[in-house]
């Protein structure tokens, strides 16, 4: 069952369009990737999603019923602007905060001392946030977001700002978020973490979905019938059937390995030539990484691929 539902929604602001007929669907328990260049739309869906602005066109759903401000409850946000005051204590900062998502003071300093006991910050209670770090105010930022348990948990860039150490913490704590049923949208730039954590992505490109499903779906489907193939002993050349095309082949130390393509056929009639003729120590296919897919579905729909990417 999807959580949220987004149907058609186009977003306009002056002349630019934000949005242009865009529909994705979010299910239950599963983590969704958000993904595509600075300005693709990604940041006005999620405000639509909050309620921050409204589409021009389009519904959005809430499980059956028409996103309105009683969902917001069920909704935790992660901004990658974050939004803690800097002066303010920080567990009187998170109770205020679990208070306005309908908690009671004492339902939320449970929960609070919870998430403080297990993220072993129990003494930071009483500092300001201009007192920590920024990986630390990240770790409050992030408690602040699910104290009040959403259904639906939209995190942009949760990463920023968190050493490695901290960043697993909290990559652990959002796979078992999904292990208990959240929802999860997650954007980011970061490549790898969508390679780890999400179950399904889309891709956004000039305020258009260019690119949406599962993401092993995704990466099975670009995948260019590519090989790696190790082979043991040295071998500047290798005899291989006309329907493969060699790309690369590289020797090290006692073994030479090699990539090909396979541009007809099956992958049998090249067993067939090399078996006889060399041991194969390993033989795997070559999937391309969302990175790379990124990249290239960025450039085939006109967009300009990010430095950083």
């Amino acid at each position: 069952m999807n959580i949220l539902s987004v149907n058609n929604v186009t977003k306009k602001y002056t002349n630019k369009v934000a949005l242009n007929d865009v529909s994705v669907q979010i299910p239950e328990g599963k983590i969704y990737g958000l993904l595509g260049p600075n300005g693709a739309g990604k940041t006005t869906l999620i405000r639509i999603i909050n309620q921050i602005t409204a589409p021009d066109s389009g519904t959005v759903f809430y499980k059956d019923e028409p996103l309105g401000p009683s969902h917001i409850f069920n909704i935790g946000y992660l901004p990658e602007e974050r939004g803690l005051y800097k002066k303010m204590e920080i567990a009187e900062q998170m109770l205020y905060f679990a208070q306005l998502k309908g908690l009671s003071r004492s339902e939320a300093s449970k929960r609070l001392r919870f998430w403080f006991e297990k993220f072993d910050i129990m003494s930071w209670k009483d500092k300001k946030i201009e007192d920590l770090s920024k990986g630390m105010q990240q770790k409050i930022q992030f408690i602040a977001t699910v104290l009040h348990q959403p259904a639906l948990l939209i995190l942009d860039e949760p990463f920023t700002g968190l050493d490695p150490i901290n960043a697993d913490l909290i990559r652990d704590e959002i796979l078992a978020l999904k292990k208990s049923g959240t929802a999860v949208i997650f954007s980011t730039h970061r490549m790898e973490s969508v390679e780890m954590l999400c179950d399904h992505i889309a891709l956004f490109n000039l305020s258009r979905k260019v690119l949406d499903g599962k993401t092993a779906d995704i990466k099975k489907h670009y995948a260019e019938s590519k090989y790696a193939l190790t082979i043991a002993g040295k071998h500047e050349l290798i005899n291989i059937p006309s329907e493969y095309q060699v790309n690369h082949i590289q020797i090290l130390g006692d073994k030479t390995q090699l990539e090909v393509k396979l541009l007809e056929g099956n992958t049998n009639s090249m067993l067939e030539v090399l078996l006889p003729n060399y041991t194969i120590l390993s033989f795997t296919e070559i999937i391309p990484t969302i990175n790379d897919i990124f990249k290239l579905k960025v450039a085939e729909t006109g967009g300009i691929i990010p430095q950083s990417f």
